[in-house]
């Protein structure tokens, strides 16, 4: 009597397994590139494209600029390290935007927890660095504060977003409240800067929430108020304000950035060819739109300011036939932090804000705080993901806005 044979699978069959384990990956990669907004990722893609340039050309200057006699830094250490940070940027880019509206939610909602508690333990173990307390060591030195803004924006409009709940629910109060915290946080850095950032976001939200005129003015009042005792309370603030104000001198590292902007006229003196970027601070982060106006020219620095503009644009035209209130507010508030944050920058640089200590976002060269921004842009690209066979069912909330003022 003859044993049964084995079975022995087949290079056909093994093939078929395979197939069937990569089936939902790939199925699940074009259900990402169908809903992605591609004109968004494009416009993305073209900022941190210009970036690379940009620390390109600032890496000597800065590395001639921190170089010591007994160290000596490669002069294009910074676009070294720049090009490894924006790699696995755009992994993180990449991996926020496959994440569902809920999932993006819920990840934003952690994000803004755990930031917030280590902002609580920077006053006391944070590392100091230029008189600020800002960063914060666990295993790689990082500012809760980057990582905190686009959690900050997700958990608000979470918030705001009860009301279509219950109008009794006072979402205003809580909001109000979490951002009260975290100026205070903030404020003990100090960090005026990304106080006034935050602030921005959170009365955005706030106008965008349905809240009635009398509680912003009351709202605007408040912030009238903190910002004057900012400015009598603060050394660092006062300083920065009064040397803005006050018109600076040819030593004011804003006044050497206006200096190196617009030293290059309309078309730039070239790539490496750039001198006054020599005696700039920071020029391969706060003050990088300095440098590409000196060696790119103002035409490219205009080219930044529009890209910037479109994606802004691009993310509310998107919003706008939204019907899930949620959904508007995260995103209205992600494209405000990443557009309010590059306009600082940029206004800095133009001598018309004082000066921040505020980076470039997707330009600027940073370590986590690379990681942080494209995590902010990944969540905006997951949270303005919509399906293009899928038609709505329900009016968006613009609409519903018109008929209420039609039967008003």
């Amino acid at each position: 009597m003859n044993n049964p044979r084995p079975y022995i699978p087949h290079r056909k069959g093994l093939r078929f397994s395979e197939d069937r384990i990569r089936g939902p990956w790939r199925d699940e990669l074009k259900i990402w590139w169908r809903e992605i907004d591609k004109v968004l990722l494009l416009l993305i893609g073209l900022l941190m494209a210009i970036g690379t340039a940009a620390v390109a050309a600032a890496s000597p200057a800065s590395a001639e600029r921190l170089s010591t006699a007994q160290v000596r830094l490669d002069e294009f250490m910074f676009l070294k390290q720049h090009l490894v940070w924006q790699a696995l940027g755009i992994m993180v880019m990449v991996g926020a935007s496959r994440l569902s509206k809920e999932n993006a939610r819920r990840l934003g909602i952690v994000l803004a927890a755990s930031m917030l508690a280590l902002l609580f333990l920077v006053p006391m173990i944070g590392a100091e660095v230029n008189g600020s307390r800002r960063w914060i060591n666990l295993g790689m030195r990082f500012q809760p504060s980057e990582f905190l803004k686009p959690g900050f924006a997700i958990l608000l409009a979470w918030i705001l977003s009860w009301r279509l709940r219950d109008q009794n629910l006072p979402v205003l109060a809580f909001a109000s409240g979490i951002m009260a915290l975290v100026a205070g946080l903030l404020m003990l850095q100090p960090n005026l800067g990304d106080t006034l950032l935050f602030g921005g976001v959170w009365f955005v939200l706030i106008l965008l929430s349905g809240v009635s005129v009398q509680r912003i003015s009351a709202l605007v009042g408040v912030g009238v108020v903190g910002l004057t005792a900012a400015y009598f309370l603060y050394d660092n603030a006062r300083h920065r304000i009064d040397d803005f104000l006050g018109g600076g001198t040819a030593f004011d590292q804003v006044d050497l950035a206006e200096r190196t902007l617009l030293a290059g006229g309309w078309t730039g003196s070239g790539l490496w060819l750039g001198i006054r970027k020599m005696n700039l601070p920071e020029a391969h982060t706060d003050y990088i739109f300095s440098v590409i106006g000196e060696e790119f020219g103002l035409l490219v620095c205009g080219i930044i300011v529009i890209l910037n503009l479109a994606i802004l644009l691009r993310v509310l035209l998107r919003l706008v036939d939204e019907d899930n209130l949620f959904v508007l507010l995260a995103g209205a508030g992600l494209v405000t932090q990443i557009g309010g944050q590059a306009f600082i920058n940029i206004l800095v640089n133009l001598q018309l804000f004082p000066s921040k200590g505020m980076t470039l976002p997707l330009v600027s060269y940073g370590g986590s705080s690379t990681i942080a921004v494209c995590l902010t842009v990944g969540l905006l690209l997951a949270i303005t993901r919509r399906n293009p066979y899928l038609q709505r069912e329900t009016p968006g909330l613009f609409d519903m806005l018109g008929q209420k003022e039609e039967t008003a």
